[in-house]
């Protein structure tokens, strides 16, 4: 069992480590090219602190432990808005870009339905794999060419590239050979720390009797999302909140399209398996948690502390739900009952009243 635990550890340090070598090569690479910080943290950062999360499930994929792809990404999307975006909002208040409410917030909420409508059958087919990977193409396409389009605009009104972001020419990470060094030797820790992460999680699940598809939901999809944790929060501690909420956003797109696209078609001619668990609650979850996002959001265009607090409540109470449900403890209806019954409806109606107050100023 120690072996099995440094095992964990050591997969998890790889991940960090990786994610953190990645995003920092491909951020400098991203902003010699002009690319503004919302869009770099929509795709650079956001894709290379999913790289845990392609490397799990495309592993947990050609290892035959659908369970553990699906669980994974479905609880990562769940950790990164609850967990994430709440511990970032109670840190400082997430001041939310106009972009992100317009635009990218409902293609998560799109990608989000997509994949539960495309997971009735019980199964994400090759097809529908392919289907999500062109679709992560094309929207990945679409915002380079809305942020260099947006970038020459800049430069065509003020007439000079100042206050446009920039790679530091000064800095040791400046030049491409370094640049390119970072993401070879970050993408090389990312895939051996997610083997040893898989290995020891799977190890642990049978040890503990616990299910892969509740281990995936919570254990797998809380520490491939530590990059994503840490880089939330440092943006949110240095006053860099686009990155910090676009990094969130642009994450839990790239999951669905990008992390089980690869993985459908990893896994071969009969796709990946939807577990009936989570066709019937972890989706509904993710789903409910994306559609939160938009009156949050929009309620004075920031993330309050309180909110922030809500969050983290709500993913308190979904993770003790889950231990519940995977002991078959006696407590476990009662607790859904009063979370359906009394705390989502009071909630909902605390957010009509905040996105009220607002236009009734107007």
């Amino acid at each position: 069992m120690l072996i099995t635990a440094g095992l964990f550890i050591a997969g998890l340090v790889g991940l960090v480590a990786g994610a953190e070598l990645l995003v920092r090569g491909a951020s400098k690479l991203a902003l010699s090219f002009g690319l503004s910080p919302l869009v770099v943290g929509l795709t650079v950062v956001a894709f290379g602190t999913s790289a845990p999360e392609v490397a799990v499930s495309v592993g947990a994929a050609l290892s035959g432990q659908t369970d553990l792809a699906v669980g994974n990404v479905v609880g990562s999307n769940i950790f990164n808005v609850l967990f994430i975006l709440g511990l970032s909002a109670l840190i400082t208040p997430l001041v939310v870009d106009r972009q992100l409410i317009r635009q990218e917030v409902p293609i998560m909420i799109g990608v989000s339905v997509l994949l539960l409508v495309m997971a009735l059958d019980g199964r994400l087919g090759p097809g529908d794999s392919a289907l999500l990977l062109g679709l992560m193409i094309g929207y990945t396409i679409f915002l380079v060419r809305q942020s260099r389009a947006q970038t020459a605009a800049q430069v065509a009104a003020k007439g000079d590239e100042s206050g446009l972001p920039h790679a530091d020419a000064g800095s040791w990470d400046s030049r491409l050979p370094v640049q390119i060094a970072l993401i070879v030797v970050g993408l090389a820790l990312l895939v051996g720390g997610s083997q040893a992460l898989l290995t020891a999680a799977i190890t642990i699940a049978k040890a503990l009797g616990v299910s892969d598809l509740v281990i995936g939901l919570t254990i797998v999809a809380a520490g491939t999302s530590l990059p994503e944790v840490a880089t939330s929060v440092m943006a949110a501690i240095r006053g860099q909140r686009d990155i910090a909420v676009g990094n969130v956003v642009g994450s839990n797109v790239f999951n669905i399209l990008g992390c089980l696209g690869l993985a459908g078609l990893a896994a071969g001619g009969n796709g990946l398996v939807v577990p009936p668990a989570v066709m019937a609650f972890d989706l509904w979850v993710m789903v409910a948690v994306a559609l939160a996002c938009l009156p949050v959001f929009v309620s004075g265009r920031e993330i309050a502390r309180w909110e922030g607090g809500v969050f983290l409540a709500y993913y308190l109470a979904y993770v003790t739900w889950l231990v519940l449900q995977a002991q078959q403890h006696s407590a476990a209806q009662p607790f859904s009952a009063a979370m359906l019954g009394f705390v989502a409806p009071l909630t909902v109606v605390t957010l009509m009243v905040v996105l009220i107050k607002p236009a009734a100023r107007r």
